[in-house]
């Protein structure tokens, strides 16, 4: 399976609206990933439950969305989560601290801004969403490149 990339961002998926329609555009998805949230709300009862009994997974379906809740024990095993959660994305958006060292991405205006160590690259929507068919967007020998 091929791993998608992954970029930190610290606002909520409201703010990447743009990027997420930039994608939809050139038939790339985009999954979100957060960490360290405490334990999530509005779970039903009955995955809850299920869950804390043993099952392998709990599932809820509603007309717009899908609920799963899978037990964990131990640590969590980043390539384990995205093989199993971010199955065909090209991009997963990583809010939190995930353990790896992740690019950062950030909006300034219209322009999306990717600083990977000491490279800073600057993209608007389009042409990032484009980026993500690359093996390796992020990573340039000449830092402080900009691809407006």
């Amino acid at each position: 399976m091929k791993m998608p990339h992954l970029l930190r961002v610290e606002v909520g998926a409201a703010g990447w609206a743009p990027l997420f329609a930039a994608a939809k555009e050139v038939d790339l998805r985009i999954g979100w990933l957060e960490f360290d949230l405490g334990e999530p709300a509005n779970l039903p009862r009955s995955l809850e439950e299920a869950a804390g009994e043993g099952a392998l997974r709990a599932v809820a379906v509603a007309t717009a969305r899908t609920v799963a809740v899978k037990p964990r024990k131990g640590a969590f095993v980043l390539r384990d989560l995205l093989r199993e959660h971010f199955r065909g994305c090209a991009l997963v958006l990583v809010r939190g601290e995930c353990g790896e060292p992740v690019p950062r991405l950030s909006r300034e205006g219209e322009s999306y801004r990717v600083e990977s160590g000491s490279v800073v690259t600057t993209f608007d929507a389009a042409r990032l969403a484009a980026a993500l068919r690359q093996a390796r967007p992020f990573e340039s020998k000449t830092a402080g490149s900009v691809l407006v």
